[in-house]
């Protein structure tokens, strides 16, 4: 299956798993919900340009608030983790590679303490933005940032728990053109 076309199946089923499955799950304690669609900007292949990833990201937040009626709500803080995957991808990676040996992030290629690290960072911005755009206030900075936490930390079991019932294989890249 081509990447083109992996990548489109992804999209749609991010999309309907978080509009018709995640979002009907009542609130966890006090607002908390389970949040994975970003996860698809996350396993993007490595060799998109940033500007190519920021605006695949954008028409797939677009697309989410589309399902979810919140224009803007989910498209910007996927379009926040989508400038900052790269820079956070050339920390996490060794730097003596200056190709990467594999198609997409994933625990094969990075490895489980660098892709940990990875989708945490990533899933905390994403956490962080998503609910200041919410409320717009620090009003109660104890519970905002409580509520950041373990919105984090609910996503984080539900990215693992996909990592585990649908591992990916992991694909090579080739030099030939």
């Amino acid at each position: 299956m081509s990447t083109l076309l992996k990548n489109i199946i992804r999209f749609v089923l991010f999309i309907l798993v978080q509009a018709f499955v995640l979002d009907k799950v009542p609130p966890l304690h006090q607002y908390v919900k389970p949040y994975l669609y970003f996860l698809f900007v996350l396993w993007l292949p490595f060799n998109m340009s940033r500007i190519s990833l920021m605006i695949v990201a954008f028409i797939f937040g677009l697309c989410m608030d589309y399902f979810t009626g919140t224009p803007g709500m989910h498209a910007a803080p996927c379009v926040l983790i989508a400038y900052i995957r790269p820079f956070l991808l050339n920390v996490l990676l060794p730097q003596e590679k200056t190709e990467f040996s594999y198609i997409e992030p994933s625990i094969k290629s990075l490895g489980w303490a660098p892709y940990s690290v990875y989708v945490l960072i990533l899933a905390f911005f994403h956490n962080l933005y998503f609910v200041l755009l919410e409320w717009l206030q620090f009003n109660d900075f104890i519970f905002f940032f409580s509520k950041v936490i373990a919105t984090t930390a609910v996503s984080m079991l539900l990215i693992y728990v996909t990592e585990l019932l649908f591992q990916r294989k992991a694909k090579f890249r080739t030099n030939a053109a």
